[in-house]
């Protein structure tokens, strides 16, 4: 149901987010927004030699392969890799219970920590390189026809781009 319903937005999100010059940070040459479920995301933990290393933040799909150092098997950032880690990055925070994009019930500091992080370090440092599913889908894989990105958190399309 999730592959359907990716495929039957993604053109509309390509569109808005495309309209325009605007290319994602290390284009790949193609200019399509690429989408990824949580299963898709989880391959690219760092586990397998030679393939890129990916970690979401907000949402946001970055590829952290030049950071191996930390990010790689067995580097100390490692469980942050291969999903969205939203909630363990406003918190600082390797705990297991924390590896989610749930932000619900953190405090405002924490909050501002992770704009901080996304904006000065994620978004200075790493090539974006597509998004999670869960941004425009609901739950239940089914399209979100309410989700706009400009009504997202602290979004900005020049800066996503």
């Amino acid at each position: 149901m999730q592959a359907a319903a990716i495929r039957l937005i993604l053109p509309a999100v390509a569109a808005a987010c495309f309209a325009g010059d605007a290319v994602l940070k290390g284009d790949r040459g193609a200019g399509a927004v690429r989408l990824f479920t949580e299963e898709e995301l989880a391959t690219y933990d760092g586990g397998q030699e030679g393939q890129p290393i990916y970690m979401a933040i907000k949402g946001v799909v970055f590829d952290v392969t030049s950071g191996k150092e930390f990010y790689a098997k067995g580097a100390p950032y490692n469980a942050l890799v291969g999903r969205d880690s939203t909630r363990a990055v406003a918190k600082m925070s390797l705990d297991p219970a924390d590896l989610t994009h749930d932000t619900t019930g953190l405090a405002e500091e924490q909050l501002e920590s992770l704009e901080s992080v996304f904006t000065g370090t994620y978004k200075a440092k790493y090539p974006i390189v597509g998004y999670t599913s869960r941004r425009i889908l609901r739950e239940d894989g089914s399209p979100n026809k309410d989700f706009r990105p400009e009504d997202q958190p602290h979004f900005s399309i020049k800066d996503e781009f």
